[in-house]
């Protein structure tokens, strides 16, 4: 089952697309322009220029799953493009803040503690 979760990495490719290309287009991009390996069960992210449409793409294992969301009103807000990189990675909560539409230019993430696997057995290794 595919599901958009943080486990995952998303790359969104940095210029806009054709909103008429389908898995087999999609795909080629990302071989071809991209470099990045397609069947790597990682999620590509695609913008039409409007800005009104998006195209996720993702290998499940045994075939292509992609997802499409066109907005009835309003835009994506689209993070800075890096035309000299093709693709690249965007955090889950990124993706998310889009698609839900929240304004990146508002957005603070407040600092969390992060504990890693091999923190976490340091701490365990105290009591």
């Amino acid at each position: 089952m595919f599901g958009l979760e943080d486990s995952r990495r998303y790359y969104v490719c940095q210029r806009y697309v054709r909103m008429n290309l389908g898995i087999n287009g999609l795909s080629r991009m990302v071989s071809n322009e991209l470099k990045q390996p397609v069947l790597s069960g990682d999620v590509f992210i695609f913008f039409g220029k409007s800005r009104q449409m998006v195209k996720l793409l993702c290998w499940d294992g045994d075939g292509f799953l992609l997802y499409q969301k066109r907005l009835e009103r309003g835009t994506f807000e689209l993070p800075l493009f890096k035309p000299v990189q093709k693709a690249v990675q965007m955090p889950y909560r990124t993706l998310s803040a889009i698609m839900r539409g929240v304004s990146l230019k508002s957005v603070r993430y407040r600092s969390r503690l992060r504990i890693g696997k091999s923190e976490f057995l340091q701490l365990s290794d105290c009591q």
